[in-house]
């Protein structure tokens, strides 16, 4: 996601409402964010979904087709490895086609409230991600992983702190923080990430809210679900 020309001063007023520089990393599923725990309970679902999807992987969009703005870390390093994503929810845009693949998964997405994007993300075997930041402070990320390479399994460092997924597990943290995932591993790699708005006092959110429905939904909401949409892998039968 991309908020230019107001990313920035948006950055800084939030800042100061969510801690500033000494701002929490990793958080707590069950004190901060309860609702997405349904999430994580409905993993038997989610995963048997998911592996559907894995087993025509080699036809889903690679991250930077759906969404051009991730290209300088999506295809980063060996062209023969791919981060691939399959689109459920952007900003009130709901893909048909790709949600119709997953109903369980798509149902216990519609019961989180302040909702602002999810989709499988997929690594291939050895794909890392670069050392990056996320673009903005209104949203913190959720991962549940579904598949983890046992031999060697890939970690997420975030902010200096280290982080292994395990299948059938969760975590929530600020993808704002400089992270990367290294990853040597020879199997592939695959969570359902969800964004949800960062829980803040009254004004910062009521700001949150305008900016991501009147701002980043109708700009970069609309335009990430129509390429979704014209991606949709089922689309060809």
């Amino acid at each position: 996601m991309d908020y230019h020309p107001f990313k920035a001063r948006l950055n800084r007023f939030l800042m100061r409402h969510v801690g500033g520089d000494q701002r929490p990393v990793f958080f707590g599923i069950e004190e901060t964010y309860p609702a997405l725990g349904r999430v994580t309970r409905a993993y038997p679902a989610i995963h048997e979904e998911c592996e559907r999807i894995l087993d025509r992987r080699e036809v889903l969009p690679k991250y930077h087709e759906v969404d051009p703005g991730e290209k300088g870390i999506a295809a980063d390093g060996d062209p023969d490895r791919h981060w691939y994503v399959f689109m459920l929810y952007i900003l009130g845009y709901k893909p048909a086609v790709n949600r119709a693949a997953c109903p369980a998964t798509c149902e216990v997405l519609d019961g989180i409230p302040n909702l602002v994007q999810a989709f499988l993300s997929i690594l291939d075997p050895g794909k890392r991600v670069p050392r990056h930041e996320g673009p903005y402070l209104g949203y913190l990320r959720y991962h549940l992983a579904l598949r983890v390479p046992e031999d060697n399994p890939p970690t997420l460092i975030v902010n200096s702190q280290k982080y292994v997924w395990k299948a059938g597990e969760a975590v929530l943290f600020d993808d704002s923080w400089p992270h990367e995932v290294i990853n040597e591993s020879r199997d592939l790699r695959a969570v359902l990430i969800a964004d949800v708005l960062r829980p803040m006092p009254l004004l910062p959110s009521l700001v949150n809210r305008l900016v991501m429905r009147g701002l980043v939904r109708p700009t970069y909401g609309r335009s990430v679900a129509r390429r979704a949409a014209r991606s949709a892998f089922l689309s060809t039968g």
